[in-house]
């Protein structure tokens, strides 16, 4: 497979709106030791894409952005079987997403189905390494304690329902619209409600039995926390998934402490690698043979990867309801 020295990617030329989304000229990547190179044929669109441009470069000093791929390996670094050259993948990424060429560790990189186009396997992977490491690794979710989702209907929510239903995992997810909240009930929810109603937290506790949450991913930053609170099981769990641009919370000692509590919260981006590839393990085994029956990312925009920033002002929007995405073409 020819390599070219350079390739078109979507870099952000600075702190700022969707406009800082610029494409350019910019070097193809090699792939060092237990990493691929792939050949991008489609690309996710997710909350921290949105993030990261709002403030410039990332952290790593990444410029493009983009955390989830599909597409062909095209080539292969050490202590990789270049027999996997040309094979069909989607991957999580380290950033590079949005380019024609990324590099990610062989542990990251899963098969992609045939039941599954290049575009829908492009929005599985973060959603599935968010909702596996969060839910069973962070929080230890089991089938006996239900969970909570604010959010059901986002690019990770829509994808944790159908995965964790299919699995006999109990789940309510909460949306901000009535057409949310339906479709979270069509993505398998067990109960969904609006996180907008006033008697939020009592429903939750209607729609258990009385048992209440045993693990609540937040992707708020804390937005609905009084409510949390009250909703909780003992011994319940909370992870944040968004930091709210430094949001702080101030939170009654007493109430968790009175049942015992749990309020934590990660990143996925910064996880080691010996850990993101014990997700990628469970994802192999419970997910994958689910691909394209009872999982599917439900697609709600599709752009080019050069219109970037129409796909970054449509995410800011806040009314899609699935996955938005972009395509990449080698002209």
């Amino acid at each position: 497979m020819a390599i070219p020295e350079t390739q078109t990617a979507i870099v952000i030329t600075g702190a700022g709106g969707p406009d800082v989304l610029q494409p350019q000229t910019v070097e193809v990547p090699v792939p060092g030791s237990g990493q691929v190179l792939i050949r991008v044929s489609a690309a996710g669109v997710n909350r921290h894409d949105v993030h990261q441009r709002s403030g410039g470069r990332h952290s790593d000093g990444t410029a493009i952005p983009g955390l989830e791929v599909c597409g062909t390996i095209a080539a292969v670094g050490a202590g990789v079987d270049r027999d996997r050259i040309a094979e069909r993948v989607m991957a999580l990424v380290q950033g590079g997403g949005y380019g024609q060429y990324v590099i990610a560790s062989q542990h990251l990189v899963l098969p992609a189905p045939d039941t599954l186009s290049d575009i829908e396997a492009a929005g599985f992977p973060e959603a599935a390494f968010t909702t596996w490491w969060n839910f069973f690794h962070l929080m230890s979710l089991g089938k006996e304690g239900f969970a909570l989702i604010h959010g059901g209907t986002s690019g990770v929510g829509h994808i944790a329902l159908q995965a964790m239903s299919a699995l006999g995992y109990r789940v309510i997810a909460t949306a901000g619209t009535e057409a949310k909240v339906t479709a979270a009930k069509g993505f398998g929810a067990h109960a969904a409600l609006s996180y907008r109603d006033a008697e939020l937290a009592a429903k939750v506790m209607e729609a258990t039995g009385g048992q209440g949450i045993s693990a609540l991913l937040d992707v708020s930053a804390g937005a609905h926390l009084d409510q949390d609170l009250k909703m909780m099981a003992p011994d319940g769990q909370i992870a944040h998934l968004s930091g709210g641009g430094g949001a702080e919370l101030a939170l009654p000692l007493r109430d968790i402490m009175a049942k015992r509590l749990r309020i934590t919260g990660s990143l996925l981006r910064p996880l080691p690698l010996d850990r993101k590839a014990r997700v990628a393990e469970d994802i192999r085994r419970d997910v994958l043979p689910l691909l394209g029956t009872r999982v599917r990312p439900t697609l709600a925009a599709t752009f080019d990867f050069r219109d970037a920033a129409s796909a970054h002002a449509e995410m800011e929007r806040n009314d899609h309801i699935g996955k938005i995405m972009l395509t990449v073409d080698h002209d």
